[in-house]
C-alpha cells in the first residue's frame, strides 16, 4: 500500500493530477507571482520566502512525505495538452479509524479560472477518496464571500454544514468560514457495529 501512495496520479479529462517536483519551481514561482493580486483576498499571507527556491523545495519534500505518511496529498493540475501547471488541490488532514475523513483546499492560477478544471479535479479527487482511499466524507471550507467557491462546491455534492468562527487567518486576519461536506452514499448513517 505503501508503494501505491508514493506514486499517486490522476488522471480526468483534460489534466494530471501529480504531487509537486523540483522541476516545477518555476511554472509555480510564475503562476503564484501573476495571480497574487486574484489569489490574496482568499489565502493566508504569504510569507516573505513564499516564493523562493528554499520555501518550494520544502514543499515538494513536504508532500513526499505526507502522500508515504499516508497524511495528505497534494496535487499539481496540469494540463495535458500543453503540460501547463493550472493551480493545485490537496486532500489534507485525513483521518482513518471512525473518521475516515479528509479535506479539501485548492487554488486555481488567474488566466485558468472559471474554464472547469477545478471543478474537474474536486470531482476526481473526491472520487479517489471514495474509491481508491476508503474514506466516507471529504470537507472543505471557504470564506462566506467567496461565492465563486461556494458555487463549486455545492455543484460538485459538497452541502453546507454550518458556520466555523474564526476558522483560518486569511489575509492577516482570523476569519470565519462556511464549512461543507461530501459524504459517500452507500455509507450514509450505516455502520459495521451491531
Amino acid at each position: 500500500m505503501l508503494g501505491a501512495r508514493r506514486k499517486v496520479r490522476i488522471e480526468t479529462e483534460r489534466m494530471s493530477l501529480r504531487p509537486p517536483l523540483h522541476g516545477d519551481f518555476r511554472a509555480w514561482t510564475s503562476l503564484r507571482q501573476a495571480s497574487e493580486d486574484f489569489l490574496r483576498p482568499w489565502e493566508p499571507t504569504w510569507a516573505p520566502d513564499h516564493l523562493s527556491r528554499k520555501a518550494f523545495t520544502n514543499r515538494v519534500y513536504w508532500a513526499q512525505r505526507s502522500i508515504s505518511n499516508g497524511t495528505a496529498i497534494p496535487l499539481f493540475l496540469i494540463r495535458r495538452t500543453d503540460d501547463m501547471l493550472l493551480g493545485a488541490i490537496t486532500l489534507d488532514n485525513i483521518r482513518r479509524g471512525p473518521a475516515q475523513a479528509g479535506t479539501t483546499g485548492y487554488w486555481i492560477g488567474a488566466p485558468y479560472a472559471r474554464q472547469g478544471y477545478m471543478r474537474e479535479a474536486i470531482e476526481a479527487v473526491v472520487h479517489h477518496a471514495f474509491t481508491t482511499l476508503d474514506l466516507s466524507r471529504v470537507e472543505a471550507g471557504c470564506l462566506p464571500e467567496n461565492d465563486a467557491s461556494r458555487r463549486l462546491l455545492e455543484k460538485c455534492g459538497y452541502k453546507y454544514e454550518g458556520v466555523a468562527q474564526s476558522y483560518l487567518q486569511i489575509n492577516g486576519r482570523w476569519r470565519n468560514h462556511v464549512l461543507y461536506a461530501n459524504l459517500r452514499h452507500d455509507r450514509r448513517g450505516k455502520t459495521d457495529v451491531g
